[in-house]
């Protein structure tokens, strides 16, 4: 993890420590991408703690230089894909829909020195959405979206026997809270729903969506 001056550590604490007052949160690892090709990723494990920063003051982020990975599913069962309302209270995207699961890669993921990101997705499927792995039929990659933020999306397709009813049912009884509503969009109706949302949805799951099948 690169040095940071003291004048960017200190700004970095400020943003942590103000954040901090508002809810609980973790300082862990998670994956920073350095390059990127077709073929592969390679980067560094970085801290929370400077995401959240960069996040919150993009000035910062010539010197952090964070360009965070995470992983997002595009959940798509028999009765069609899932999408979620982010919680208002979150720290990222509050109250916008996207695709769950989705996701930071952290050190959790870490295998010898490779961020496995299969284990990433489904460990954000069993959390957010309480669908165990089980539940998978195949993971597909989709592509991924590199956001003016620094903040890298990687999506796959998740085809899941599962259908609407259990999965609405799974994420009401062992779910967390992460999405304050989910539905089941059939695939005649994505189209209208995505034009619906407009800005609401985040800028990637359009991106994925268009690739699932």
């Amino acid at each position: 993890m690169p040095a940071l001056s003291q004048a960017v550590e200190a700004a970095v604490e400020r943003h942590w420590v103000r954040a901090c007052r508002d809810r609980p949160l973790f300082n862990g690892r998670v994956f920073s991408a350095d390059h990127v090709t077709p073929d592969l990723i390679v980067g560094h494990w970085t801290e929370y703690r400077r995401v959240l920063a960069q996040m919150t003051d993009p000035s910062l982020r010539p010197a952090l230089r964070v360009r965070s990975l995470s992983v997002c599913g595009a959940l798509l069962g028999p009765d069609g894909v899932v999408v979620g309302r982010r919680e208002a209270a979150s720290v990222y995207q509050a109250g916008l829909w996207q695709l769950p699961p989705a996701g930071s890669v952290d050190d959790g993921c870490d295998r010898d020195g490779v961020a496995d990101l299969r284990h990433a997705l489904l460990a954000e499927l069993q959390e957010e959405l309480g669908v165990g792995a089980e539940a998978v039929l195949s993971l597909r990659p989709l592509c991924l979206v590199d956001h003016p933020n620094g903040v890298l999306d990687i999506g796959f397709q998740i085809d899941t026997s599962w259908d609407a009813e259990a999965i609405l049912a799974a994420h009401q009884r062992v779910g967390n809270r992460e999405y304050e509503r989910l539905i089941v969009l059939p695939p005649r109706e994505v189209a209208a729903h995505l034009a619906a949302m407009g800005e609401a949805l985040v800028p990637s799951a359009g991106a994925f969506l268009t690739r699932v099948g």
